[in-house]
């Protein structure tokens, strides 16, 4: 930046979230050279909070550069601190926990037994690694696309299969040699290749949350990440070192395990629940969508038990019903949100009393036959007609459960066409969600009767009526926006999905 002042020129550098780091500013001289040429002088001022040479606040400063990301605290969202805080705690306490399993592991192949041989050792770790990367490559087979969406469960979980595994090479050393104990290390190495693919993929895309659009480096922030457990784990391998040599029993030793185990679980799942997703997975999609739809003024008649004959007729003045919406953030959701939840579960969040009912399941993205199977073909007439100028067609199918009380639960089905959108795939879920709202008020208990097929179709109707009446679900989207809400992103499938074309 240069001043007006054709005497004088002012540079100010500034760092990667534009805050100065130090100015320089270049005067004239009133005197000139000998040759006539213009001379002048440059002056350096240090911004005013710039700290000494060897202070405190210069270390700390320095630090800050080397183990958070450049622009901090700019350049992450506001979870990231809290976060880091309990995820580096965690790491401190796995790495004394895994001292112990590997000294646990040493002695299973053989460590300190005259009998024990090189070979035997070599073809145990071998039949160990071996499980290990066969598990890698089904596991990643199995749950890879889901790893994204459900990336807090599976960064929980990731944990969970990393402490099993020391319980196990724990035990190995207490049962007979042979298969029993091939079985237990190779079970243990089949949980930490589990941790691997589950830990890995989940910080990823945890990684890419924390980066601020803009002004962040993702590739900063994951080196960053990686040196903070580096000395994390550094600083936690040297205390256990010490405390190590102390524990020789094995009562003090499983007490001390099972105490950082805990510990270190505890903390996870602290680390966890301070992520503040702002992507819409099923179940932050469940709590958003009901939320709001039950505040939503133009549908009272769920609140008055929503018979066949109740009208789905909105409201003509959109903006004044908009006032009394009730709108979560991101933060809002993340405070009840489950980090274990039923995949495929479609539940309703009352706003009164923070009541929570099951109404049944969804699947999205599903086959052609997997969609007829679950669905009378004779109804796909009505269904391509009613979802003509939609990205999907949805149809709800009923299982009754028989127990102290007979109930309905409704299983929405969703196809995805060629033209399905992040926001078609929101509004497909919001429809069956809405719908199966509506449909377990009207249908407490499954009726019998050739007119139950078409009852269920108008409710689909009439909900997707509503849904497009005046752009209603465009404003919604709008409006969750402005919340915070990052809605161009698919999240809602967790298996790999099929497209279909309707000719």
């Amino acid at each position: 930046m240069a001043s007006n002042n054709r005497n004088a020129i002012t540079l100010i550098e500034t760092d990667e979230v534009n805050h100065p780091t130090a100015t320089y500013v270049y005067t004239e001289s009133q005197k000139q050279s000998r040759n006539g040429a213009q001379t002048g002088r440059i002056d350096h001022i240090p911004p005013t909070s710039a700290p000494s040479s060897w202070s405190r606040a210069k270390l700390m400063s320095f630090l800050g550069d080397v183990f958070l990301p450049a622009g901090y605290p700019h350049s992450v969202t506001d979870d990231y601190l809290p976060y880091q805080i309990f995820d580096s705690l965690q790491a401190f306490s796995s790495s004394i926990a895994g001292l112990l399993a590997s000294r646990a592991v040493l002695q299973g192949v053989g460590v300190g037994n005259p009998t024990a041989t090189p070979t035997a050792a070599l073809l145990l770790s071998t039949l160990q690694d071996t499980a290990s990367r066969l598990a890698t490559i089904a596991f990643a087979y199995r749950i890879g696309t889901a790893l994204e969406p459900e990336c807090k469960r599976y960064r929980f979980a990731a944990d969970v299969f990393n402490d099993l595994g020391m319980v196990l090479n724990c035990l190995s050393p207490m049962v007979p040699a042979g298969v029993v104990r091939v079985g237990v290390l190779s079970a243990a190495g089949v949980l930490t290749a589990l941790c691997g693919v589950a830990g890995g993929s989940s910080k990823a895309t945890l990684s890419a949350h924390f980066v601020r659009g803009g002004r962040g480096s993702l590739g900063d922030v994951n080196a960053k990440d990686s040196s903070q457990e580096t000395i994390i784990s550094l600083i936690g391998m040297l205390t256990g070192s010490l405390i190590i040599t102390h524990i020789t029993t094995p009562i003090t030793t499983w007490i001390t395990l099972l105490t950082l185990l805990i510990l270190h679980l505890s903390l996870n799942y602290l680390a966890v629940r301070s992520v503040q997703m702002t992507t819409l997975n099923r179940q932050r999609a469940n709590i958003l969508f009901s939320t709001l739809l039950g505040s939503d003024p133009a549908l009272l008649f769920l609140t008055l038990g929503g018979g066949m004959g109740a009208p789905l007729q909105p409201q003509t003045d959109i903006q004044e019903e908009k006032r009394k919406w009730n709108l979560l953030t991101p933060a809002q959701v993340s405070s009840k949100e489950l980090i274990f939840e039923q995949d495929e579960i479609l539940k309703w969040y009352s706003n009164k009393a923070g009541q929570v009912v099951t109404l049944g399941y969804a699947n999205i993205g599903i086959s052609i036959n997997q969609f007829l199977n679950s669905t009378d073909h004779n109804l796909l007439p009505n269904l391509t007609t009613i979802f003509t100028n939609e990205s999907y067609i949805l149809y709800l199918s009923s299982v009754t459960t028989i127990g102290t009380t007979t109930k309905v639960k409704w299983t929405a089905n969703i196809l995805l066409k060629q033209s399905s959108t992040p926001h078609s795939q929101l509004k497909a879920w919001m429809h069956g969600l809405l719908a199966a709202r509506v449909i377990s008020s009207s249908f407490p208990v499954k009726e019998k009767g050739g007119d139950y097929d078409d009852k269920v179709l108008r409710v689909m109707e009439q909900t997707l009526t509503f849904l497009n009446h005046g752009d209603r679900f465009e404003e919604y989207l709008s409006a969750l926006k402005e919340c915070g809400w990052e809605l161009d992103v698919a999240s809602l499938e967790t298996r790999p999905g099929r497209r279909v074309s309707v000719a």
